[in-house]
């Protein structure tokens, strides 16, 4: 009797987990289990990561966004919730904080808590490759420094589409390819070297760190992620680099 079973190894059956392959469906258990350690230091984390950069990517993102009462955000893995407490100080309507790690969403909801923000926003515990939204309801969606951590990032981008309103805005913050030569053998050298090092002495935890900067290393790239975007069928994709490219933002719109 022929067996027709597909073999584990297939590209069907398997993902990146940093530098690691894994089993497709496990990958988002093993990343929920990285950010439920890391969650009580997630912002120290991204110091750490960006040695404090991130805190300026942020403001540029914000201002990309430009919040306006006019419209609302959804902040997919919104994590903590830097981008969605920028939306709302700056003025921009209401806002969702979405974030499929529960611990990562409890820490966002404590500090909205501690700003006097959470009569301003909803909480929501989803994953972001299968929203529960309508089609055509949100005017502005922001991920940042989450795509990275997805399983199926085209699917991501397809749902983000699909609940965009016609010309709403999808925008990516994330870690991406460095672009400046020079730089390339520093940022190895941190990331690889010192970053896990200081995970283990800052939150006894430098295997989450490793993944973490593993996980940057397995980002697609500038461009194809703006093919990515464009495929989903958003279009006017625009891509800005940051600090020479370690980090990089990506919009695309419904049109």
């Amino acid at each position: 009797m022929s067996d027709n079973t597909a073999p584990f190894d297939s590209a069907a059956d398997v993902i990146d987990f940093g530098y690691r392959r894994v089993p497709r469906d496990e990958k988002k258990t093993m990343v929920r289990e990285v950010f439920d350690s890391v969650a009580p230091k997630y912002d120290l984390m991204n110091d750490l990561m960006s040695l404090g950069i991130h805190r300026v990517w942020k403001r540029i993102f914000l201002n990309v966004l430009a919040p306006s009462p006019r419209r609302d955000l959804l902040d997919l893995a919104g994590g903590t919730g830097d981008i969605t407490f920028g939306w709302l100080e700056g003025g921009g309507g209401p806002a969702i904080l979405s974030d499929i790690n529960a611990a990562m969403l409890e820490v966002g909801r404590d500090r909205a808590m501690a700003k006097g923000l959470g009569g301003q926003l909803t909480f929501l515990n989803a994953d972001a490759e299968k929203l529960p939204l309508p089609d055509r309801s949100v005017d502005t969606i922001s991920m940042s420094f989450g795509l990275r951590n997805c399983t199926d990032k085209d699917a991501v981008i397809a749902e983000a589409r699909r609940v965009l309103k016609p010309g709403g805005r999808f925008c990516v913050l994330e870690f991406s390819r460095v672009q400046v030569a020079a730089l390339s053998p520093v940022y190895d050298l941190w990331s690889f070297q010192v970053l896990p090092r200081l995970g283990k002495i800052v939150a006894n935890d430098a295997d989450s760190y490793q993944y973490l900067a593993e996980s940057i290393r397995m980002m697609p790239d500038q461009e194809t992620l703006a093919g990515m975007f464009r495929k989903a069928g958003l279009g006017r994709v625009t891509v800005r680099n940051l600090s020479g490219g370690i980090a990089a933002i990506h919009t695309g719109w419904r049109l």
